[in-house]
């Protein structure tokens, strides 16, 4: 098998990687909304984007608490355009606030749309905090 150079490599990733995606966040997952996930107007459900955002959201925090963890509060969530099927989300979450038990992050869900001619646009912005929990469902400390 021929190898392939680094300016190869490059050349051929920049012509399918997404386009503004932001470098200062953690991609902590991405998805592509399927048939099932749309209502009747062939948009994807709100619901079934919150969901995938709780998901994501919570991928640093467990992290942080090591163990654990509870959705506790929904801050913010802002649905700034519809999901369409063949959307690839991209969902990238920042850690703005850790407390003595929970923490708090922002989740922004990006669209990868047309990947013949790539459009990327912010589809999604959300706050939400998450407490690290114990065994009885109390909250505990972070460790430190």
């Amino acid at each position: 098998m021929p190898e392939i150079s680094d300016e190869d490599a490059r050349a051929v990733v920049s012509g399918i990687a997404p386009l503004q995606l932001p470098d200062d966040r953690h991609l902590a997952m991405r998805t592509m909304p399927m048939p099932a996930d749309a209502n009747g107007n062939g948009d994807i459900f709100g619901g079934w984007i919150m969901a995938q955002v709780d998901i994501a959201g919570a991928v640093l925090p467990a992290r942080i608490a090591k163990g654990r963890i509870a959705t506790v509060a929904v801050n913010q969530f802002v649905f700034k355009q519809p999901v369409s099927m063949g959307d690839l989300l991209s969902f990238y979450v920042r850690v703005e606030r850790i407390g003595r038990t929970s923490v708090t992050v922002n989740v922004e869900v990006f669209a990868e749309r047309n990947p013949a001619n790539l459009h990327v646009v912010k589809v999604t912005e959300a706050n939400l905090t998450y407490v690290a929990i114990d065994a009885n469902g109390r909250p505990r400390p972070l460790p430190t």
